[in-house]
């Protein structure tokens, strides 16, 4: 049933949009489906008319919410800087205290909870391998039943591992790692009180819960070294923590956050010379949504990879694969038509690998057949092999 709900957007992020659709070529959702609606434009007059004109919320507004991938692509086309992600985010919070039944209240609980997420992890691990699961439909990974165990090496930067990462890709981990100690840095490991950043709950709408996270991220990893991130939606979130949460300390905190190829590529040259470079081992960049569009520090990634690598540019214009964190599970259509999209892009670069810095899209880009590596396991790699 409908009913009026206040979604608490700041009145002047909802003034600041004057509809003239620039957004539009940069939002995935609209691409695909022509809809005014799937558009940020559509969606901003959707929340105007629920906060200002008290409309009621429908089947319709849940739908439009509901469809974006909030990957933010509509900001930096946007010339009059509407911040949509703030607006989402509140309207999110606002869906999300309505949905007092929603499963994403309790199933991302588990995520701060690093022993019961690594067995629960296990026992999906078992059952994927007697064929109780449908990992394919449900777009899961193989997930490891073992796992490598990481040990601090100094104190120089925290490597930050997060939730399922650290549970699910836990050696892409040790890649990044040892590819920071190639460079030259002692790199610290969080405590359990760093499980997990809080983004997928932020996301969900679970502005509480993720406050909660944030607050004890900031208590794991205390002091003055960098804080480095390998997700780009950890790293996004994390970068934003002085806004989640409102105090200096966290904006102090946030200061500290870099992505790790943010880090790498002003000191490139500390790693291993690269030697005969591999020319046949073109790799393609896919620039995650919330490294590219949020953090705006994509850059970096060619850089790094092209020291070992030939790197090739899609000609997609950053454009989202549909991933979006746990959207692929609660949209699996529009998640799969956006993606149709991005391999098209990934078969006329013509590149046999494609690398990305963020999990959720290496596992929706592999469930579609493509070769997909975090970019410092490319690096990890090649030092390996002594280029």
């Amino acid at each position: 049933m409908s009913r009026r709900v206040s979604l608490g957007i700041d009145p002047e992020e909802l003034a600041s949009c004057v509809s003239c659709g620039l957004c539009l070529p940069h939002c995935p959702t609209f691409r695909v489906t022509g809809e005014e609606w799937a558009s940020p434009r559509g969606r901003i007059r959707a929340m105007r008319e629920v906060q200002d004109r008290q409309m009621a919320v429908d089947r319709a507004f849940l739908a439009s919410m509901d469809s974006c991938v909030q990957c933010r692509g509509c900001e930096p086309a946007c010339p009059s800087g509407v911040p949509f992600g703030s607006m989402m985010e509140s309207t999110q919070a606002a869906l999300a205290r309505r949905r007092r039944g929603d499963w994403r209240r309790w199933g991302f609980r588990v995520l701060g909870h690093r022993r019961l997420l690594h067995l629960l992890s296990w026992m999906l691990a078992l059952a994927q391998r007697a064929r109780l699961v449908p990992s394919k439909r449900l777009g899961l990974p193989l997930i490891p039943l073992t796992q490598e165990r990481l040990r601090a090496s100094g104190d120089d930067v925290w490597l930050f591992t997060g939730c399922v990462m650290d549970a699910w890709q836990r050696s892409t981990h040790a890649a990044v790692k040892r590819v920071l100690e190639a460079a030259g840095a002692g790199v610290a490991l969080p405590g359990a009180g760093a499980t997990c950043c809080g983004a997928l709950s932020l996301h969900a709408g679970l502005e509480d819960h993720a406050r909660a996270l944030a607050s004890r991220t900031m208590k794991a990893l205390e002091g003055s070294a960098p804080i480095l991130v390998d997700s780009a939606g950890c790293g996004a979130v994390l970068k934003e923590y002085g806004k989640l949460l409102g105090t200096p300390q966290a904006e102090a905190f946030s200061r500290r956050v870099e992505d790790v190829h943010e880090w790498l590529a002003v000191r490139v040259d500390r790693l291993p010379p690269m030697g005969e470079q591999d020319e046949s081992l073109a790799v393609a960049i896919h620039d995650p949504c919330h490294l590219r569009h949020v953090q705006r520090t994509h850059q970096p990634v060619a850089r790094v990879v092209g020291r070992y690598a030939t790197v090739v540019a899609l000609d997609d214009d950053g454009l989202c694969c549909g991933a979006g964190g746990a959207y692929a599970a609660r949209q699996p259509e529009l998640a799969a038509s956006i993606r149709s999209r991005k391999l098209e892009a990934i078969e006329r670069s013509g590149a046999a690998v494609v690398a990305s810095a963020n999990p959720g899209c290496t596992i929706h880009l592999a469930n579609a057949g493509v070769v997909v590596r975090h970019p410092l396991e490319i690096v990890d790699e090649a030092m390996s092999r002594g280029c």
